[in-house]
């Protein structure tokens, strides 16, 4: 059975309400090509943080690895979404931290172990601060 930790819980919750309050606000001002590409970027790593929200509540339930498998899927798809507008190397660090952590949480669910989400929670925060305009 996987510890609860309710640090990494509590940094995607405090990702996913930033990135709410940041894609409400960014409509106003969708005119301008870069804005369109930050609210973008804003929307789908909301989408990520949501993923990684649900990974770690699946993870905890080593009994449905295919919950946890579906939740990385998601994840991957969402930073497919990223990855095709990603020019700014940040982000492009992000996202490969992010897909590290994916490959390796694959790995431990195909070995029948509990994943550590830590690395793709903390990409998922990176994630949601260099997608915030600022």
């Amino acid at each position: 059975m996987v510890p609860r930790n309710a640090r990494p819980h509590r940094r995607t919750a405090a990702a996913l309400a930033g990135l709410a309050a940041v894609t409400l606000a960014i409509p106003l001002l969708a005119g301008c090509g870069a804005v369109q590409k930050a609210m973008d970027c804003a929307n789908t790593a909301t989408a990520v943080v949501d993923s990684v929200d649900k990974l770690q509540r699946a993870t905890r339930n080593v009994d449905n690895p295919q919950e946890a498998e579906k939740a990385l899927d998601d994840i991957d798809r969402n930073l497919d979404k990223v990855k095709a507008t990603a020019d700014d190397p940040e982000l492009t660090r992000a996202i490969g931290t992010m897909n590290d952590g994916v490959k390796d949480a694959r790995t431990a669910l195909d070995n029948n172990k509990a994943p550590d989400v830590t690395p793709i929670v903390d990409a998922a925060g990176d994630l949601t601060s260099i997608c915030t305009p600022g």
